[in-house]
């Protein structure tokens, strides 16, 4: 047999995936990263009338179809204040893809990329396979990310760094002078901070802020999907933004790697981000109500927990041995070292899950915290 690259050696099958493989088909899956919600059904609506009439039978632009961009750019001036062109923005397969196209295009053979611990599974894996060095850096106790950290954490090798707010695992926001400091940094030290912005309609506490308003200079670039905000995970519909010579760059990447998203899929981007928003905020609603008996479950089981301000994961401070004695009575949790060695003695649980799910979990968890102490 042939050898394999140094480069996919290096990066082993994710942590979450294990979990959900090692688990019973019967468990309640408090592990999974997906809205329980249907997708807005004029989006469905638009990707079947796009079918329909033979518009998604062939390649659309590499970028994706001028209709969407303009409606990504008009998102951008609506939700954030930005005025972005829309020449600017590629539309991708999926936030990870374009998390993979902006390492592919920015990272040189071990340079190092700079992200949070615990932070997304992808960031260390995506950066590995673009032949960069992971420099994870730990958060702060409420479970943020510290500019200084980051900023201490800069070498001469640095290419970029990720910020995630709100985050996968912790749900933590980071605050507005916290993402004007990571604009001050891309600038001053001349690196590139990648912002994945995916979760960012999904605020209990604070608000979302983006550096790219911040910035000086082109050294943000943002990272977004249809993903979690319309609960529309399947469609593998993403998209970045940057200056037109990021752009250009990533598109050399996106197009011999993907051509273009998928074209149904673009329709329906197209429509629930220009349609009305009403769902969005019933949803969010929704999982703070869920975010808060969990929080009181967690406590009454003797959990800490920082209080997650957004997405909807908690991470509460588990015993050893509660993870496993979790999933062994039918409730899928993700262990926290899964994305990091920063997540030690932490584990993941997602509340995107109907409330009668939810509160039956609750009562495993408690069972399961009494067994381990």
């Amino acid at each position: 047999m042939t050898h394999f690259s140094d480069r996919v050696e290096q990066v082993s099958i994710s942590g979450i995936r294990e979990v959900f493989e090692a688990a019973d088909e019967d468990a309640i899956n408090l592990g999974l990263g997906q809205p329980d919600f249907p997708a807005p059904e004029n989006a469905r609506e638009a990707a079947v009338e796009a079918i329909r009439a033979g518009d998604a039978d062939g390649y659309t632009s590499n970028k994706g179809t001028l209709e969407l961009r303009e409606a990504i750019a008009a998102k951008h001036a609506r939700d954030n204040g930005l005025d972005v062109d829309p020449g600017n923005v590629i539309a991708t397969s999926g936030g990870s893809e374009a998390l993979h196209i902006a390492l592919e295009a920015h990272v040189d053979a071990n340079e190092e990329v700079i992200y949070p611990d615990p932070g997304f599974v992808s960031y260390e894996a995506l950066t590995h396979l673009a032949g960069g060095t992971p420099r994870p850096v730990g958060l702060r106790e409420d479970l943020t990310l510290d500019p200084a950290a980051v900023e201490d954490a800069i070498t001469d090798d640095t290419a970029a760094f990720v910020v995630n707010s709100p985050a996968n695992p912790t749900g933590a926001v980071q605050s507005p002078d916290d993402m004007r400091e990571f604009a001050r940094i891309a600038d001053e030290h001349d690196v590139l901070c990648i912002s994945d912005e995916v979760y960012e309609h999904i605020v209990f506490e604070g608000e979302h802020r983006s550096p790219l308003e911040f910035a000086e200079s082109d050294n943000v670039v943002v990272i977004n999907a249809a993903s979690k905000a319309y609960s529309m995970t399947g469609w593998r519909l993403g998209w970045v933004t940057g200056s037109n010579e990021r752009i250009e760059r990533m598109l050399r990447v996106h197009q011999y790697a993907q051509a273009c998203a998928s074209a149904p899929a673009q329709y329906a981007a197209q429509a629930a981000l220009s349609g009305p928003q009403d769902r969005v905020t019933e949803m969010v609603e929704a999982f703070e109500e869920r975010r808060n008996v969990l929080l009181d479950g967690l406590a009454d089981m003797g959990l800490e927990t920082p209080t997650p301000k957004g997405a909807f994961y908690a991470m509460p401070n588990v015993p050893d041995g509660w993870v496993e004695e979790v999933i062994d009575r039918g409730v899928v949790v993700v262990p926290g070292e899964a994305f990091g060695e920063g997540g030690e003695g932490y584990a993941r649980i997602s509340y995107a899950t109907d409330m009668e799910q939810l509160t039956e979990a609750i009562d495993v968890m408690a069972a399961a915290t009494a067994a381990v102490r």
